[in-house]
């Protein structure tokens, strides 16, 4: 894969990095440092250790002050669902954080790109690569709440979507399953369909990289559908 700039990537966040060589940390996964036998003073995973803690406090912070009739516990929830590694995998590629990540070779055949669990910790390293560039939290908060927290209701449906419709098929009585229909792709890029199925009729179908990103999808769009047909007047 074509190794995208950096810069291209400064100007989608928002931010200058002063020492690029953070930024660079963040992004390389240590199959490419060991492959290219790169001794860097900042690591992968060191910064994404460092991003996941403030990635915490800032949810939390933002939550404590949108919910203030929430207990503890509805809040963890809530934070659990917007930064678990789906979702902020989810929201690296939708900021396209996945095309700049330096892969080994061997990753990058086994599908590394793809992996949710290289996406998501590649998303808390840059966080943790800000925090110590800028000196303060003040530029990662800016980061988490304009690419991880904003549409907080449609992205808490979308990761909660499967518990929201099995909630709402269990009120109704209804019976909900999700049948895989099409599986393509080469071994290590895999593309998965399902339908969604209630009382065996097809509401809905889903795709993605996984079963379990192709049935949440495929619950987002039952549930859109069924608010469409909600919200839509009687003749």
């Amino acid at each position: 894969m074509i190794q995208l700039s950096v810069d291209t990537l400064e100007d989608k966040i928002g931010y200058r990095f002063k020492n690029r060589y953070l930024l660079e940390c963040a992004l390389t996964h240590t199959s490419y440092a060991h492959e290219q036998k790169i001794q860097r003073l900042h690591d992968y995973e060191r910064l994404e250790f460092l991003g996941d803690a403030v990635l915490e406090l800032v949810s939390s912070a933002f939550l404590f002050e949108k919910y203030p009739d929430k207990h503890e516990g509805e809040m963890t929830k809530i934070r659990s669902s917007l930064v678990c590694e789906p979702a902020l995998a989810y929201c690296a590629r939708d900021l396209g954080l996945d095309s700049y990540i330096k892969l080994g070779k061997g990753e990058e055949m086994s599908g590394g790109r793809q992996k949710d669990s290289i996406v998501s910790d590649v998303m808390e390293a840059t966080i943790g690569a800000m925090y110590l560039d800028s000196e303060g939290i003040e530029e990662p908060r800016k980061y988490i709440m304009k690419f991880i927290l904003s549409d907080l209701e449609g992205k808490l449906l979308f990761y909660d979507s499967k518990s929201i419709l099995q909630e709402k098929a269990q009120k109704d009585l209804s019976d909900i399953r999700y049948d895989l229909i099409e599986e393509s792709g080469p071994s290590h890029k895999k593309v998965f369909k399902v339908a969604v199925m209630i009382n065996n009729v097809k509401i809905s179908e889903g795709t993605g990289d996984s079963k379990k990103e192709a049935e949440q999808r495929g619950a987002y769009a039952a549930l859109k559908l069924m608010k469409e047909r909600e919200e839509k007047p009687e003749a």
